[in-house]
């Protein structure tokens, strides 16, 4: 049988971090910018993680 492939769109959304977490960017960073604050902006540009319920999920899509 071959080899599973990773998920493509998950590959360029996604990233494990070394302790084995999955690191996520934020939404709303798109488009239609000027009408957001600047604070509001750089909160948006850390990254966030994924919470444990959906990590099961995502770590299937990423590992293949």
């Amino acid at each position: 049988m071959p080899k599973m492939k990773t998920h493509s769109s998950a590959k360029k959304r996604f990233t494990i971090t070394g302790s084995g977490k999955v690191r996520r960017r934020k939404a709303s960073k798109g488009h239609l910018l000027t009408k957001k604050a600047k604070s509001r902006k750089r909160r948006l540009n850390r990254d966030a993680f994924i919470k444990s319920c959906d990590m099961d999920r995502i770590r299937l899509l990423l590992c293949r």
